[in-house]
C-alpha cells in the first residue's frame, strides 16, 4: 500500500527507525510503499499519522498525493 505522513509528521519506518515517512514522497513516486500486512502501519494509519494514497490520486499525480495529505492534516488539526 502507498502511504504519505500527514503534513507536519515523520513517521519513524518500522525496520528502519532512522529513516521517516514524510508528507512529501519520493521523486518520481506518489507515495512510500509500506507492507499490506504490517500491523505496524496498520496501528499509524488507525491513529491519524499516516494517510492512504489512493490508486486514483496515486496515477494521477503525487503532487495530488501530497496534497492529500496535506488536507487530511488541516481536518485533523481542525478537529482537535
Amino acid at each position: 500500500m502507498l502511504v504519505l505522513a500527514i503534513k507536519g509528521i515523520a513517521v519513524p519506518k518500522e525496520y528502519n527507525p532512522r529513516d521517516y515517512i514524510t508528507d512529501t514522497p519520493p521523486e518520481g513516486e506518489s507515495g512510500f510503499e509500506v507492507p499490506d500486512d504490517s500491523m505496524y502501519y496498520h496501528r499509524r494509519l488507525a491513529d491519524g499519522d499516516l494517510v492512504l494514497v489512493e490508486a486514483t490520486a496515486a496515477a494521477a499525480s503525487p503532487a495530488a498525493a501530497t496534497e492529500t495529505a496535506a488536507a487530511v492534516s488541516k481536518k485533523d488539526l481542525n478537529n482537535g
